[in-house]
């Protein structure tokens, strides 16, 4: 009848019994397998890498910093020596304006 009621405790007459629950004590340390020490590890990885895309992508005024010396890059958009480009309706308006001027040499 007892081991249908585990909430009462345990009682002896005799001093020189003893019992240790080494599963369920606060003070055991937590126990992790092989497994999930390095999924644990893997997770704070991804997590350190994914916050660190989140700031390159959220302050673009910070530079891109690296260590290899043959990383090179070029940007072809702000360069000063990179041709203006102009649109359709500019080329057009441009060509018209230079056929005005050499009919207006003609006169």
């Amino acid at each position: 009848v007892d081991y249908l009621h585990p909430e009462i405790g345990v009682s002896t007459t005799d001093a020189t019994v003893m019992g240790r629950n080494y599963f369920d004590r606060p003070s055991a340390p937590e126990q992790e397998s092989l497994e999930e020490s390095e999924a644990r590890a893997q997770v704070l990885a991804d997590s350190a890498a994914l916050k660190k895309l989140a700031v390159d992508y959220l302050h673009p005024e910070i530079g891109v910093s690296t260590t290899d010396a043959t990383v090179m890059g070029r940007n072809y958009f702000d360069r000063p020596s990179a041709p203006e480009q102009e649109s359709l309706e500019e080329s057009e308006a441009r060509a018209q304006v230079l056929a005005d001027s050499a009919a207006l040499k003609k006169l």
